[in-house]
């Protein structure tokens, strides 16, 4: 089994000003995979120091396989999830960042503005995917099948890149 973490980050679902979107359309697709099962699933406020310290408690504690962030990955003030998640992974991943960006920008050219990233930390996979529902959605349906073998390799499950 594949345990999921869903953190979304953002500021006015945070404060209940908005209701989360994407955390549930993460859930959803997930669900549909029956090997992996969302264990949290947490809202909190674009805060470099709380986002960081969110990753290492669930890698660290919670030893989750992969943790799927939602929000903060543009290039607005507040958005810093990519400076948090670089602070806390020992290896960055980034293929994941790349073939997101190229997916969007087949829809939109404002896929460029995002800053996505993925990487490693101890066993755990941390992926950053943006903060709308379709966007979510569409990147998801890129990353997913690479997402799997990645869990396998860090896992121990398969040394093999190629097929």
């Amino acid at each position: 089994m594949v345990k999921v973490g869903i953190l979304v980050i953002s500021d006015r679902a945070s404060r209940g000003e908005r209701e989360d979107e994407s955390g549930p359309a993460i859930k959803k697709i997930i669900s549909k995979i029956s090997s992996y099962r969302a264990i949290k699933y947490e809202i909190i406020p674009d805060e470099k120091e709380i986002i960081s310290k969110k990753l290492k408690e669930w890698v660290d504690g919670l030893r989750l396989d992969l943790i799927l962030t939602s929000g903060g990955t543009g290039i607005g003030p507040r958005d810093v999830t990519p400076e948090a998640t670089k602070g806390v992974i020992e290896k960055e991943v980034s293929g994941f960042g790349e073939a997101m960006r190229v997916k969007g920008l087949e829809k939109t050219p404002f896929s460029m503005l995002s800053r996505a990233i993925a990487g490693i930390r101890k066993k755990s996979l941390i992926i950053n995917l943006p903060g709308s529902p379709r966007a979510v959605k569409e990147n998801l349906e890129v990353i997913l099948p690479a997402v799997k073998h990645g869990i396998e390799i860090l896992k121990g499950k398969t040394g093999e890149c190629s097929r």
